[in-house]
């Protein structure tokens, strides 16, 4: 997609089911270990009474979209704020949704409101704003 095709509002989104083994092995890869994610006993006397998905893994999704949907391939990620607000369990099925909120037309500089939810989209599970150039 050309940058001058891009308009205020436009979206797009990604879909994903997270398994048990994503969870392994983006702890493998991120080096992040923490039983929470990974250790079944530890996690069912933690806050959430089972294993989580490691937020980062869910907010990737929001990338996947950026790279591959809107704004599409040649786009260089500059910037991204997350707040958690929702814990995703394995088994849980996301939806990452960005939205143009604002164009630089000076230096092909997107802004985008980004969103990961669950359960048919009533539950926000993470919620951002991604600033990105389209190159």
């Amino acid at each position: 997609m050309n940058y001058e095709d891009i308009k205020i509002g436009d979206k797009a989104a990604i879909e994903k089911t997270f398994t048990s083994e994503d969870v392994f092995t983006f702890s493998e890869v991120s080096a992040d270990i923490n039983p929470l994610h990974l250790d079944e006993e530890y996690a069912k006397n933690s806050l959430f009474g089972k294993r989580i998905v490691h937020g980062m893994l869910t907010a990737s999704l929001i990338s996947a979209v950026l790279g591959t949907k809107l704004p599409g391939e040649n786009t260089l990620y500059l910037s991204q704020s997350l707040k958690f607000t929702h814990p995703v369990y394995i088994g849980d099925h996301c939806v990452a949704e960005v939205e143009v909120i604002s164009k630089r037309e000076d230096k092909k500089i997107l802004t985008l409101k980004t969103t990961v939810t669950t359960n048919n989209g009533d539950t926000e599970v993470v919620v951002g704003e991604a600033i990105v150039k389209k190159m």
